[in-house]
């Protein structure tokens, strides 16, 4: 079946804890503030096989100058088929002439972003209050 790439906000709850509970995400145990953090994002593009939502990439920005991504998932058994890329190359049809772009990657997504032009910056540690232990 073909994946679909799409900007639509209809998300249902149970859709998003599906993927972040198949990709052992932290946020699945807030549902209620990340559903609605995820749809009050600057940007957000899902990723569809039919009506199961495969994928999903959010930015939070000033809409002029600088862009956080701060979710990008693509479910386990989906990983590998390019998925995560279309995602990003929708956030780069609108964000890619900004200023800075910053996502924090960890693990094998580090390489992944590297592939396709992220680089660390500089010296620079990420730094953080989180309520996870997924990291």
């Amino acid at each position: 079946m073909e994946i679909i790439i799409s900007d639509r906000r209809d998300l249902k709850i149970e859709d998003i804890l599906a993927l972040y509970q198949a990709n052992e995400w932290s946020a699945a145990g807030k549902p209620s503030e990340l559903h609605q953090g995820l749809l009050n994002s600057h940007s957000l593009y899902t990723a569809w096989e039919g009506d199961k939502l495969v994928g999903l990439g959010n930015a939070i920005s000033d809409g002029y100058l600088v862009v956080y991504y701060p979710h990008f998932l693509v479910h386990p058994e989906y990983q590998g088929k390019g998925i995560g890329l279309r995602l990003l190359e929708k956030m780069q049809e609108k964000y890619g002439h900004f200023h800075m772009q910053v996502l924090t990657a960890d693990g094998d997504t580090v390489e992944f972003y590297k592939k396709i032009g992220f680089k660390r910056a500089g010296e620079t540690k990420s730094m953080w209050i989180y309520d996870g232990d997924e990291h």
